[in-house]
């Protein structure tokens, strides 16, 4: 016997919570970005998140990760998780809109399917899948424009952009081998990702910026977009986006991915007054039908089956018993 649907009351208000706070979070990079270098908005994106996600670790009466060899894994999984991505998408927003931003971090679904068949040669990708990418390429191609030719500022933003959302396809492998691997939940690998990647902005951010400016010295909107960015994006939607997942599903907690390009859209439009050209959010909505494709969204699929023995591109991670209910997922 099926168990029933969970009520949507439970999850609703945190599911639509978490796609605003994402979605307008590429809002309030452009807004740190006028007082701030892009390493800075990192850094304390980062810092407040950790922060933020420490007070709900202790109050869930979890520790931090342990051990040494976890931790050398956690430096690394944390440098493509976040330090590098997060780091790029403030220099990217030097030179293209919010918008496109936005759209950007929507193929992130995309790049982690090609880094799991690229990383993982025994996993056989399906047709949908691989129907999923062309889909999610070709979009990617009508966000640049390509018949009108690209260069100058603008690429480079994008290819930064391309590069942000490859790391997240690196991390979001790396994560399903750790949480395989090692007894913690989402919440601890999380802790320590961020950590790791505040240690390392602490020593990089002077090296690439130089010393930081004096806190008294900024605009109370920049402190508003710092505070939007690292306590609420980079932690309290977190904990809400773990809240959805464990009450109404892994699948429904990753449809999140979907609405915060939309929402940076609307954001970037109304509220920073960017300018749209007729390609980019249709080019966005391709991109975002071909990580529908490549996830099954528009077709009722059976139980993923193995062939040979290998797994399936699919198939979910298994769940350790200090886990939280969670799996790795986009």
């Amino acid at each position: 016997m099926t168990s029933p649907a969970p009520d949507a009351s439970r999850w609703l208000p945190a599911f639509l919570a978490v796609a605003l706070i994402w979605g307008t979070s590429f809002m309030f990079i452009k807004d740190a970005l006028v007082e701030l270098e892009p390493v800075y908005v990192a850094g304390y994106r980062i810092l407040l998140g950790a922060l933020t996600l420490l007070i709900f670790l202790f109050a869930r009466g979890l520790r931090p990760p342990r051990g040494l060899r976890l931790w050398v894994h956690l430096f690394v999984y944390a440098t493509v998780a976040t330090t590098v991505p997060f780091t790029l998408f403030g220099y990217a927003e030097q030179r293209v809109p919010s918008v496109l931003a936005g759209i950007w971090n929507g193929t992130a679904p995309l790049t982690t399917l090609v880094v799991t068949l690229v990383a993982m040669r025994s996993e056989r990708p399906s047709r949908r899948q691989i129907l999923g990418l062309l889909a999610g390429f070709a979009g990617v191609l009508v966000v640049l424009g390509v018949w009108n030719g690209v260069g100058g500022s603008s690429l480079a933003g994008q290819l930064m952009l391309l590069g942000a959302v490859t790391c997240y396809g690196i991390a979001f492998n790396y994560t399903r081998w750790l949480m395989k691997n090692f007894e913690l939940s989402a919440l601890q690998l999380s802790v320590g990702q961020l950590t790791m990647s505040t240690l390392q902005l602490l020593v990089a951010a002077p090296l690439i910026a130089g010393a930081p400016p004096s806190p008294l010295s900024h605009s109370p909107r920049v402190y508003l977009a710092v505070v939007a960015l690292g306590v609420f994006g980079t932690g309290i939607a977190f904990a809400l986006n773990n809240h959805v997942v464990r009450t109404a599903g892994i699948t429904t907690g990753s449809m999140v991915t979907y609405l915060p390009p939309f929402v940076g859209a609307v954001a970037g439009v109304v509220v920073l007054h960017e300018h749209l050209t007729w390609n980019q959010p249709v080019g966005g909505i391709i991109v975002l039908c071909g990580v529908g494709i490549s996830q099954g969204l528009f077709v009722r699929l059976g139980p993923a089956f193995k062939v040979g023995g290998r797994k399936r591109v699919d198939d979910p991670v298994e769940r350790h018993p200090a886990g939280d209910g969670t799996r790795a997922a986009v």
